[in-house]
């Protein structure tokens, strides 16, 4: 059975930084695909970023590209999303994500409709 625990979120002032932290059963390279999705109200999930396991291709939205790196350690079954310059249009429930199989076009990496396996997500507040 796969779980993903995501941890790290809170209350942030606009500018500031924040550290998310989805930890994964079993090694990090059993999953063709590690992401990370966010949902803010009222708003459709949407991709953050995603790690393709299969060549290591990293990829972000448009809207946090320059400001948030993905990041893994395997050696701790972990992956991490390190948001810097957070605005408040950032705030949403963060969820870590993942795939076993292959899930064809790149465009599915960054797309809800990819991945099988979810975390119960953390809430990222930006407010001053």
């Amino acid at each position: 059975q796969v779980h993903l625990v995501e941890s790290g979120g809170g209350l942030v002032q606009p500018g500031g930084s924040l550290t998310l932290s989805c930890g994964i059963s079993g090694s990090t390279l059993d999953y063709y695909a590690i992401a990370w999705f966010r949902q803010a109200p009222g708003k459709e999930r949407e991709g953050v970023a995603s790690i393709n396991n299969s060549d290591g291709a990293i990829y972000y939205a448009s809207s946090v590209k320059g400001r948030f790196t993905f990041s893994i350690d395997r050696s701790k079954n972990t992956n991490y999303l390190q948001m810097k310059n957070l605005e408040p249009e950032d705030t949403a429930i963060y969820y870590c994500a993942a795939v076993k199989d292959d899930i064809g076009p790149v465009l599915l990496l960054l797309r809800p409709e990819g991945y099988d396996y979810w975390g119960q997500g953390t809430q990222v507040t930006v407010a001053s």
